[in-house]
């Protein structure tokens, strides 16, 4: 029955770091040649909580689309029993490994489903995910025995969750935070020299990148969802990051807000030079689709003669790479790469 199931559940579950001492680690390499206890117990530090692996997870449930590529990208699928939240499809290079992943929910599964998947690990993109409203709080999953992890980019120094919406910065996010939790993640499930080779080729991928570009004076406009009230980037979060790593300029730097709603006639005054378009497949918000984004800039008449419309000076980027995650590398790339395609690079403007 349901319910028993359910009553039966923390027991369980609080056995489950008992059990984990004498499990072995999945996958293959050097980083997985030693017992899944050797090593252990590790501790994180991790938002203002200390995190305990009394050996490596096994059944890790991961609520967030940012930290499930992380974990796929380290070679860890075999240790992932659930996904949850997407906004996009899978990262490049990952299907394969994300096809074996079971999909608990498009959006926030409920704290019973995540139970279903008996996780001895829980991590999410954003303090608000195992937080109040979220789908549970840390201090719940704890108590049944269950260590809980959040991306250290949605806690870092600046960063405020309490000031409404998507929170705020008073500090910008650096790629660091990024490198860092894959570092974490790496060394919770002792495969540590994996996060290192991940860390430095993603180093390497923005160096080409932005190698040689000049977009100095060029005003980026990202545009994450929603056309009646937009929610566009301010100064600080992981388009703040992609703005600074090519060089260009925020047109709404002077907002410390993650994603505020600002209205169209805003825009105008500030006429960027690109919009950069969140291209989603969830369905949340009106214009989700960058096809649904850029159909309303080019009717509008509040959008239609901005610059950047005129030009079809348009970049595509996944929501994920919008987000401060292992594919703001990826966002790099595609807005540096844009810059050249529209000869803002340095060339004559």
């Amino acid at each position: 029955m349901p319910v028993l199931r359910s009553a039966l559940r923390p027991a369980a579950l609080l056995l489950a770091p008992v059990l984990l001492l004498t499990a072995c680690g999945g996958g293959s390499g050097a980083d997985t040649a030693k017992p899944a206890g050797a090593g252990y117990p590790r501790t994180i530090d991790n938002c203002g909580h200390e995190v305990t692996l009394k050996a490596a997870p096994q059944r890790v449930v991961s609520l967030n689309q940012g930290t499930t590529e992380i974990l796929l990208s380290l070679g860890l699928a075999d240790r992932v029993a659930g996904t949850a939240t997407w906004t996009d499809p899978v990262m490049k290079g990952l299907e394969k490994a994300n096809a074996s992943v079971p999909r608990l929910a498009d959006d926030n599964p409920s704290f019973e489903k995540v139970l279903d998947a008996e996780p001895d690990f829980v991590t999410a993109s954003f303090v608000s995910t195992l937080g109040k409203g979220g789908v549970a709080t840390r201090e719940r999953f704890e108590k049944l025995g269950v260590p809980t992890y959040v991306s250290p980019s949605d806690c870092a120094a600046g960063k405020d969750n309490d000031s409404g919406g998507d929170g705020s910065r008073s500090e910008p996010l650096t790629l660091d935070a990024v490198y860092g939790e894959i570092r974490d993640l790496a060394r919770a499930f002792g495969v540590d020299a994996r996060g290192e080779k991940l860390v430095a080729g993603l180093k390497e991928r923005v160096r080409k990148a932005t190698d040689g570009l000049d977009a100095s004076g060029v005003s980026l406009m990202y545009w994450f969802a929603n056309s009646q009230s937009p929610y566009l980037a301010g100064c600080c979060g992981a388009p703040g990051a992609i703005t600074r790593a090519v060089g260009a300029q925020n047109s709404f730097s002077d907002t410390h807000d993650e994603w505020p709603q600002i209205n169209w006639e805003t825009v105008a005054d500030r006429d960027p030079d690109v919009i950069v378009i969140g291209d989603l497949t969830r369905k949340q918000q009106t214009a989700e689709t960058a096809a649904a984004k850029i159909r309303f800039l080019e009717t509008n008449p509040a959008t239609r003669s901005l610059t950047a419309v005129k030009k079809r000076r348009y970049v595509l980027l996944s929501g994920q790479a919008m987000n401060p995650s292992i594919r703001t590398v990826e966002g790099i790339e595609q807005v540096a790469a844009g810059l050249r395609d529209f000869a803002l690079d340095g060339r004559a403007k």
